[in-house]
This record gives structure tokens, sequence and C-alpha cells, in this order.
């Protein structure tokens, strides 16, 4: 194993989407185009499945240096009620657009801080959304929360508004790693609002862990998940840490390049969490995920319904995405969108009255085939073009380029089918960059992705 990381551990792309972001067409894309994609999407999909809205809180009071979200450091809480205006104000553009009332599945509030908002703000939000939208009998809301400023006010508030999963960001309990990262937060905090979302009634509690931080070690891994084990949230997000410094800028050389564990001592944190997570009950979903047999993570697995989008793993799928606030992205399975990244250009677009979309990607049939294999090896760890459909041009050459993937026993490929081995899911983005011809076609000529292990 040692040797096929080295061999693998390459950049790549973490495949929230298809195409990847550097890689969307900027020359095929126009804002009318993606109004366009959107109409087509609604039409088919509201009454059948209803629409996932994510909406982008991107205020925080510090800045935390593993951090890769856009986002807008302030101490200033003066800035919630005017930015909360306009995603109501950016919310009804699209209500405009639409041909009957939204039916809304999924709603999920990320950051940024989304607990930096008072619970009066937040529920003036998701109330002003629903003055002009149904809730899908299955709806499932959810939101990130700061162990160190979520109270038990804004969790009453937002279980009583129909949210019933709550995700809170932890990465490391140790202090030295804490201090490195600038998050600093106590175990009790963590406790204290875990335990307080399990006593209102949500339903599904997430912890995100990191590994591959600055001055992690196995002791401290071994720490962070003998607390985890304490507390016992029905899911975990077990990610590696992306540094991508020439991409986030200062934010992410708070510490020394040699502070961070490479390579096969990075990946032997991740191996020591897997196991001690699987001893505590947790099952590996997807890539990065772990859940407990009663969450609906895991029974999504089961069912082969699980689902992955900008937001990560879901148990939820919608054929519609609509990205509200700075910098979200929109995805209507025929096309992605993504908002302007500054506060002020944000709420000067939508002020005037327009969708604040400075970027996207118009999928192309080709894309479209290449878009569902990449789904289904990231959820489902298999795929197949034993039909016409789902065949694409060079596909003999993406099989080509994962023979030596099969040579080294991480996949298997028979009767025009691929399954990739239990113990590779560590390399599931090479196999998936094996599909992707647009990478293949250009590679890139400076730094763009993270490792892929």
């Amino acid at each position: 194993m040692k040797s096929l990381i080295q061999k693998y551990n390459i950049p790549g792309p973490r495949y929230t989407s298809y195409p990847t972001v550097p890689y969307w067409d900027a020359n095929t894309f126009s804002k009318e185009k993606w109004i366009h994609s959107f109409k087509k999407s609604f039409q088919e999909s509201n009454e059948k499945e209803g629409i996932s809205l994510y909406i982008h809180l991107p205020f925080c009071e510090s800045l935390c240096t593993f951090c890769a979200c856009h986002k807008h450091i302030t101490k200033r809480h003066e800035v919630e009620t005017p930015y909360i205006e306009t995603l109501i104000k950016e919310w009804n553009l699209y209500v405009d657009l639409m041909t009957e009332i939204p039916v809304i599945k999924e709603i999920h509030l990320g950051g940024g801080t989304p607990t930096f908002f008072t619970a009066e703000n937040l529920q003036y939000l998701i109330n002003a959304i629903f003055n002009n939208a149904t809730k899908h009998p299955d709806f499932e809301f959810s939101f990130e929360g700061h162990p160190n400023n979520t109270t038990k006010k804004q969790l009453q508030t937002l279980f009583d508004l129909g949210f019933t999963r709550v995700s809170f960001g932890i990465q490391d309990y140790n202090a030295k790693v804490q201090k490195a990262i600038h998050r600093e937060q106590s175990f009790e905090n963590v406790a204290n609002v875990t335990n307080w979302a399990r006593e209102i009634g949500y339903t599904s509690i997430s912890h995100d862990l990191i590994f591959g931080l600055p001055f992690q070690t196995q002791e401290s891994i071994t720490n962070t998940i003998r607390k985890t084990k304490e507390l016992l949230p029905d899911r975990i997000s077990f990610y590696s840490y992306a540094h991508v410094p020439w991409v986030k800028g200062v934010g992410q050389r708070g510490f020394k390049e040699e502070d961070l564990p490479k390579n096969e001592e990075k990946r032997v944190l991740y191996e020591l969490g897997k196991q001690l997570l699987s001893e505590i009950g947790y099952v590996e979903i997807g890539m990065d995920h772990f859940a407990l047999p009663s969450d609906s993570l895991y029974k999504a697995t089961e069912t082969q319904t699980l689902h992955r989008n900008f937001m990560g793993y879901t148990s939820n799928k919608t054929q519609l995405m609509i990205g509200l606030g700075m910098s979200a992205i929109s995805d209507s399975w025929y096309g992605f969108a993504q908002n302007v990244k500054t506060v002020k250009e944000y709420q000067t677009l939508v002020n005037n009255g327009e969708i604040p979309v400075f970027r996207g990607h118009i999928l192309t049939e080709e894309d479209l085939v290449i878009r569902q294999h990449v789904l289904n090896i990231m959820c489902h760890f298999k795929t197949s073009w034993k039909q016409e459909k789902n065949t694409f041009k060079e596909l003999d050459h993406s099989l080509e380029l994962l023979k030596e993937i099969e040579i080294d026993n991480l996949l298997t490929i028979n009767n025009s089918e691929l399954h990739v081995k239990k113990d590779a899911r560590p390399f599931v983005r090479n196999i998936c960059m094996a599909f992707d011809v647009r990478l293949q076609r250009k590679k890139p000529q400076t730094k763009l992705f993270s490792m892929t292990i």
C-alpha cells in the first residue's frame, strides 16, 4: 500500500462536480443560457422531486487557516440584516422565473459561519423563503454550526422551522493543532452543542474532522476519535486537509510546510482514524464520510440513492439546486453557475435586480455522460457502459488509463462494468481522473488541485 500511495498521490480534483470548476467553459457560458437551463430543470423536477437550496452565510469572526471556503471576516454583526435582505431578494429573482410554486426538499445553510447570525435573523430568512414556497413531504433541512458560538436558542429556532440535521466543525481536539489552524475550541463546548441538539430532537448530528493538519500525530488522532466516541455523533466527515495556499493565499500559510504530515505519514493518520471509527460502530460511506447504521446517509448507501454535489454527500437527490449568497454555486444538472465572490458586489448586483452570476458552465452531451460515471464511482464505487447512451468518444482511452490501476489490483473491469475494490477507496479520485476527458485533453500547467491522497 505504501508504494501505491507514493505512486498515486498526485494533484487531482475532489469531484464535487463534473466538469470541475477549473475546466468550466467560459466561452460557451452566458447568464441567459444559465437561466434557460434553470427553467428547463425546474419544469422537469419541481413537482416530481422538489428542489434544493444552498444558502451561503459567509461571515466569520476570525479566520481558520485550514479553511478553503469563501468567507468574510468581521466582528460587526450589523452586517446580518442587509445580507439577509439581499438573500431574500435573490431568492425572489429566481421565484419570478418559476412557472409554479417551488417545492423545497432540501435546504443547507453553509458558510462561513451560519451561527454568526442571530436566531431571529435565521428565522426571518427561512420564513421569508417560504412566503413563496412549500415544503416537500420528505424535506430535510441542515446547517453548519460553530461549537463556540452556536446557542441553544439557535438550535431550537431552526428545529422549529424544520431543521433536523446539524454539522459541527471540530477538526481536531489537540491544543497545538487547534492553535496552528486558529480554531481553538474546547471539548466542553462541542459536548454542549451536541447534547443540546440531541435533547431538542435533531435526528442527525455530524462532526467534521480533518486529517493532515499541522502537528497532527497518531496520538492526537487517537485522542480525537476517543473524544468523538464519548459524544457518538450520527455522522463523521473525515476529510483530508487540502493544502492549496496558491489558491487561498496567506490564510493557508499560517504554519510552515514542514509542520504538515506528508505522504505515508498522512495516510497512516487516515487509516488509523478509519480503523478507530470502525471499531466504535461507524460505516464508511462514499469517500471521507462515515455514519452509524441508524443514519439516513448509511440507509442511502444501502438503497443506492446516495448523491454527491457541491455540499458533499447527501441522502437526498434533487436535479435542481439553487445557490443563494456570495460565491454560492447553483446546479441545474444541465449547467452550473457561480455567484460573485465579494459581499459588496453581490449586494450591488442583487439590489439592482440582477441574478449575481459571474461564471459557469453549460454541460455538453459528453459532459452529462461522464458526469454520471463520476457520480457512480464516487457514490457507489462502480459504473457501467453496457448501454450505448453511457459511452463517449474517448472511452477507450479512459479504459487504457485504467489498466495500470487494474494491474495494481485497485479495481476490476469485466463485461463493460467497473468495480472499485473495497481497499481502494483512497484512490477513487485517481480512478475518476481517467474518465475526466477535459483534464486529459488539457493538463494543468500550474497548481490547481490538492493532492489526491
